[in-house]
């Protein structure tokens, strides 16, 4: 441990993380995970507490991190990022001014119909002439992906607005109120999966992990122009960024390393990756310095780019 770690002490403290998502969702599951676990690896073991803060996209628990005092950590829908980017005006946060303490895990995202449906796969989604999907608020994940089928691979697809996050537009689907939705891949109970109650029709991220058919398409193989496949890399960026963690920049440095250090260790650590697989939950790190350098990527995006990224996740 460095000299600078070593300083900082959590002993009686209570460390926070604020989660910008209802329960039952993969931003929730990962802090969750993340609670139980990072204490341990902090000087002085303090205690973990949880408190979900959804509204406006997760935006609202990023401003409370903003005026939060120190120990406090706040996970939320990475995509809030590239709408502060392309959509300052909406979201007036600047996620430089942040410290991350790492991301446990790309969010591997897929796209799928029930079975229902009649859709088996992509060149079906795309013959059919209306597909309903569920959403959140503008500028969420599940409503960026969305607004990516429509725009750049031309699905004719109806938003639901409405539902509070994930866990709701599941129910939603089980009962027949959309046709199919976009989301993590480990948010998805495995017995849809195994069962067949969904086909799976794209795959957001190139990732591919245990159950998933490899022959399921990859979105950005299928985009043949150039500027399109850059305005996709840049509203795919937040599924690479995944499960981030981070803190107000204000943070004292001290705190910071023991955080980052703790988190860096907890990531590796033989009992954490076992509940995280028990859980169905991927395990792919970043340290909190490499979210920091690709976020300052993100801000360097041309303007071109930007400014088409911004009319489709606008929607």
């Amino acid at each position: 441990m460095s000299a600078l770690a070593e300083t900082a002490s959590f002993g009686g403290k209570i460390v926070k993380i604020i989660v910008g998502m209802p329960p039952g969702g993969g931003v929730d599951s990962y802090a969750r995970l993340v609670q139980r676990h990072l204490g341990r690896f902090l000087p002085g073991s303090p205690g973990i507490v949880v408190q979900n803060m959804p509204g406006a996209g997760s935006l609202r628990s990023v401003m409370a991190l903003v005026n939060s005092p120190e120990d406090v950590v706040g996970t939320f829908s990475s995509s809030l990022l590239t709408e502060a980017i392309s959509m300052p005006e909406r979201v007036k946060i600047d996620f430089r001014n942040f410290a991350s303490i790492g991301n446990v895990s790309e969010d591997i995202r897929v796209c799928y119909t029930r079975s229902a449906l009649g859709v088996h796969g992509w060149s079906d989604l795309l013959a059919r002439e209306q597909v309903v999907f569920g959403a959140t608020a503008p500028g969420t994940s599940g409503n960026v992906d969305t607004a990516m089928l429509r725009n750049l691979f031309g699905v004719r697809l109806k938003q639901v607005q409405g539902y509070a996050g994930s866990a709701d537009k599941r129910l939603a689907l089980e009962k027949g109120e959309i046709d199919g939705d976009c989301g993590g891949w480990t948010s998805i109970p495995e017995d849809w999966v195994r069962s067949s109650k969904i086909n799976i029709v794209l795959r957001l991220s190139p990732m591919l992990v245990a159950g998933m058919d490899r022959d399921v398409p990859f979105g950005g193989d299928l985009l043949v122009n150039d500027r399109d496949r850059k305005v996709y890399d840049f509203l795919t960026a937040p599924a690479r960024l995944g499960r981030l963690f981070i803190m107000p920049g204000k943070v004292a440095p001290d705190r910071l390393v023991a955080l980052r250090m703790a988190f860096d260790a907890m990531v590796a650590d033989a009992a954490f990756l076992a509940e995280a697989q028990r859980s169905g939950l991927t395990v792919t790190p970043m340290t909190g310095s490499a979210v920091d350098r690709e976020i300052a990527e993100l801000y360097a995006t041309p303007a071109g780019i930007l400014a088409r990224a911004r009319s489709i996740a606008a929607e």
